[in-house]
């Protein structure tokens, strides 16, 4: 009869350690790291409907542009969303890491804002032109100025992997200054401390600037610099990290991201 009581007793152990083992893989938790905005904002508004699925999303945010990808290079991250394409590649090239695009969520058009100035055509000879220290973002910011038709680029080089040394024709003889943080420029752009500032839409609107509204050039909506969330390679069959880019490409956050910011972030399929 004990030995009857001792292995039932057993046996309803056994039974209550499997229901919590269940209970633990059903309430499944992914850790991305974002920009404060749009990014966290956006995560922030599919966070119930992950939860629909038994994920649990945890945000992370960064007001940096190299500590996310380390972050997730070390495991302390499942995922991030803070770039774009080509600076994701540029910075796999640079530190060899093994990551992959797991997909393109939104569009932050670089814009260029001024004080001073309410086009580029009204530059005159001189002009100061700040951007940020992003080697990936030159290209974007030459880009809008060569169709300004204020410089020519070095024809045998994709605009897009242009860098100021590539300018072969700057009739206004434009001072190009690019060797600071990109969150710093909207702070010198209050300050007025030149003719022109290029900003990223992330930190514009982190500053209460509408690119839309307050930008004198806005790149075009067919720029390749989507904003992608980046993986690390060993997790690209993650069911988890599937769900999420599936949410993001749902039409009700589309909806969401064109009503918050009016244009000034745009979805994309990818």
């Amino acid at each position: 009869m004990k030995k009857t009581l001792i292995l039932l007793g057993s046996s309803l152990l056994l039974a209550a350690c499997g229901n919590n083992n269940d209970s633990a893989q059903d309430e499944q938790t992914l850790t991305v790291g974002a920009s404060n905005v749009p990014h966290a904002e956006i995560l922030e508004f599919v966070k119930p409907a992950l939860e629909e699925e038994g994920i649990t999303l945890e945000i992370e945010t960064y007001n940096d542009y190299v500590i996310p990808n380390m972050a997730l290079a070390d495991g302390d991250l499942d995922a991030n969303y803070f770039q774009h394409i080509p600076y994701f590649e540029s910075q796999v090239e640079e530190n060899d890491y093994d990551f992959t695009n797991a997909g393109s969520i939104h569009l932050e058009p670089l814009g260029a804002y001024s004080k001073r100035h309410t086009d580029l055509s009204e530059l005159e000879k001189g002009a100061t032109i700040f951007a940020s220290n992003s080697v990936s973002d030159h290209g974007r910011v030459l880009g809008i100025l060569s169709d300004a038709g204020l410089v020519k680029v070095d024809e045998s080089v994709d605009v897009k992997d242009a860098g100021f040394d590539d300018v072969v024709e700057n009739d206004l003889e434009l001072e190009f200054k690019y060797d600071y943080d990109p969150a710093l420029l909207p702070t010198l752009y209050a300050e007025d401390e030149g003719d022109v500032f290029f900003i990223n839409s992330n930190f514009a609107v982190d500053h209460d600037l509408s690119p839309v509204d307050d930008a004198i050039a806005l790149e075009s909506s067919s720029s390749p610099y989507a904003n992608i969330i980046a993986i690390r390679t060993e997790d690209q069959e993650n069911e988890n990290i599937a769900k999420l880019v599936d949410v993001l490409h749902s039409e009700k956050t589309k909806d969401f991201i064109l009503d918050n910011w009016k244009g000034a972030v745009l979805p994309v399929d990818e």
